[in-house]
């Protein structure tokens, strides 16, 4: 396994402060936060005990994004992760987050790829229940196009030939279009946040 793919390993003292071995200095939460977003796995250990403290570390990563406003989690999936912890349900959580989280990354890469091609949201997978979540990213990619669909608005080859430019038109009617669109998406995601 290359070096960039092992997890990076924090050590954390008896006073608490967390040691990067790799670089050989002390190191933040947001620090920690930071390699994660970098795409890198980290491991969080005891320097005493050798216990693993990585999950400790990372819901407190979350919960101090949480606390200042960077809501990610709804409050109604919140709720249902704590009553997660009494039900009989705790062993198939953990999979489904898994298997949830996986083909989320799996259509993000998708969509990411297909953002140049004719139609941004085509191949991407369908789930069960996510088609309102995709028919809101159609409608936000909508509105942040302007109502492109991907092809090229410029010039006819004929127009290019004579010199001749297209008619544009005026920019009222676009702004117009798109402030619809906004309302409409807000309206679907205001039904979603009930």
């Amino acid at each position: 396994m290359a070096d960039d793919q092992k997890p990076l390993l924090i050590k954390r003292y008896a006073s608490r402060r967390l040691y990067n071995t790799e670089t050989s200095d002390y190191v933040t939460l947001e620090d920690i936060a930071g390699f994660i977003r970098g795409g890198r796995e980290v491991q969080i250990v005891d320097l005493k005990s050798g216990d693993d403290l990585t999950r400790q570390y990372l819901l407190q990563i979350i919960a101090e994004h949480e606390s200042r406003g960077e809501s990610v989690l709804p409050t109604n999936v919140l709720n249902d992760l704590v009553r997660s912890y009494t039900t009989t349900a705790t062993s198939a959580v953990p999979q489904f987050l898994a298997a949830s989280f996986e083909m989320f990354r799996d259509s993000q890469s998708k969509w990411v790829e297909n953002m140049g091609k004719t139609n941004p949201m085509a191949g991407m997978p369908t789930m069960p229940g996510m088609e309102a979540l995709q028919a809101q990213q159609e409608a936000f990619l909508k509105a942040m196009t302007g109502g492109m669909s991907g092809t090229w608005s410029g010039p006819a080859p004929d127009d290019a030939k004579d010199g001749s430019k297209p008619a544009v038109p005026p920019e009222s009617d676009d702004l117009n279009v798109i402030k619809a669109q906004l309302a409409e998406l807000q309206k679907k995601l205001s039904k979603l946040d009930k």
